[in-house]
């Protein structure tokens, strides 16, 4: 080992050090530092606290800066303060640990550009009360709508349009109306609304003289043709439009409207091209997020540039923050000429990038050294493992775990509720291979929210310490 060579010490927990040392050791011959561990005298790493370390940790001399395990609580500051060396907060799971130290080498990747509007429509509009459309409106926007299209209803007009449009331009929204209906579509506008869906031969007349952007439709679906008239009609009284040849559902006609896509480009190519992708996603029975990713890559390589999107059915619920991921994401793949792969893992929801197993003789080996009642859960290809002082259980069925405990271990309520929980977050874990790392939340990529329980949860097991 080079003498100049960085010193890093790692701090750890009686469990983890053997884990921790296997991966540290790796690492280090690798990137070439020199490596030490601290071995605190307590069990769990991911229960230390700052002030707690302080008074715990001696930092050898030479030490150029220290890690720390990522759950660890408290103010680093304090740290560097008394020991005079930088301090880190690793990565909450030490088999990370690699690819946490190569990310400070790494530029990160910059996914703030696309190209893709978004206009997120609010079905039924004019039935919500204005509290309720506001918080629709705000949910897309914080999303990443770019526009609030305003979906009316079929049959007469209603009355609410014009105070619906009034209050979401007040509150700061750029909208667009979605109606055929010209008394809602003109109320709409006066009020700015900055975008009429739609406009063919039907509405013609009427919509050529709104002050509005306006999307053409076919007459005919399966007929291009049918938009040039309506397309000479607006270019000559030097209207502002956009394409949209009607993406179809699977099944009726999809890839042939995909087609038509390319052929609009093709006929058009000076004209913004727009995309409805509710047909799709609402109408297919598959969560969403892959459908919307292959939809924005289309999108962006044929060059159209907004796209109108529903999220209703359940299964779709979270679409526009899936596009806006995809359309970042896309944009940059593109532009970079780079496989749209370890970019952005907020589209993987259902799956983890990684999984990092435990060999049986890892899991073993810990066991052996447990000295408390406190459980230790971990989802294993070969099954959910359970562990503390009394045994060390393996089993398919978390219901099966709980019959043995109960018999050989002794469980209070609340740590019963703790070992429940825990135990449906490792069995969701195996059966959607995805990492389970007890006293953690599961990623779910873009629908992840603040793990606020995660305190609590340590709090049951400091009970048991």
């Amino acid at each position: 080992m080079n003498d100049d060579a960085e010193h890093v010490l790692f701090v750890t927990g009686r469990l983890a050090e053997p884990a921790l040392r296997t991966v540290v050791d790796s690492l280090s011959q690798k990137e070439g530092f020199r490596a030490e561990i601290a071995v605190l005298g307590i069990s769990v790493a991911a229960l230390m606290h700052v002030d707690w370390v302080a008074r715990k940790l001696s930092v050898p001399a030479g030490v150029s800066r220290v890690i720390l395990p990522g759950w660890c609580q408290g103010e680093i500051a304090k740290l560097e303060k008394k020991f005079g060396v930088p301090f880190q907060l690793g990565p909450k799971d030490l088999r990370r640990l690699p690819q946490f130290w190569g990310s400070d080498s790494v530029e990160p990747i910059d996914l703030t550009a696309y190209d893709i509007e978004i206009l997120a429509e609010i079905n039924h509009a004019p039935m919500l009360s204005e509290p309720e459309l506001l918080r629709i409106a705000t949910q897309y926007r914080e999303a990443g709508a770019n526009l609030i299209d305003y979906g009316c209803l079929p049959g007469e007009s209603s009355k609410t349009v014009r105070e619906h449009i009034r209050l979401l331009i007040k509150e700061g929204f750029r909208v667009s109306i979605d109606s055929f209906n010209r008394l809602e579509v003109e109320a709409a506008v006066e009020e700015g609304a900055e975008l009429v869906l739609s406009c063919n031969s039907s509405n013609l007349a009427w919509a050529a003289n709104l002050n509005a952007e306006l999307v053409v439709i076919p007459d005919d679906f399966s007929n291009l043709s049918t938009m040039q008239p309506v397309i000479e009609t607006l270019l000559e009284k030097g209207k502002k439009i956009r394409l949209d040849p009607i993406l179809e559902p699977i099944g009726f006609g999809f890839f042939k409207s995909l087609q038509r896509y390319a052929q609009t480009r093709q006929m058009w190519p000076d004209l913004p091209v727009m995309m409805g992708m509710g047909n799709v996603t609402e109408l297919s029975e598959v969560d969403s997020a892959g459908v919307n990713f292959l939809l924005i890559a289309i999108c962006q390589e044929l060059q159209v540039t907004s796209l109108l999107t529903t999220q209703v059915i359940n299964w779709a619920r979270s679409t526009v923050q899936e596009l806006d991921a995809a359309r970042r994401m896309i944009k940059y793949a593109i532009d970079h000429q780079q496989i749209p792969k370890h970019l952005d893992s907020s589209l993987v929801m259902l799956r983890d990038p990684y999984l990092y197993p435990r060999s049986q003789e890892e899991l073993e080996r810990m066991a052996a050294k447990i000295k408390d009642p406190n459980f230790r859960i971990f989802a294993e290809q070969d099954g959910l493992h359970l562990m503390n002082r009394d045994g060390h259980w393996i089993e398919d069925d978390p219901f099966e775990l709980l019959k043995k405990i109960e018999q050989e271990s002794k469980v209070d309520v609340p740590h019963a509720f703790y070992l429940g929980y825990e135990l449906a977050l490792a069995e969701i874990a195996r059966r959607l291979g995805k990492q389970y790392t007890q006293d953690e939340g599961l990623d779910w990529g873009g629908l992840n929210q603040e793990k606020t329980s995660h305190e609590i949860r340590h709090e049951l097991r400091k009970k048991r310490t």
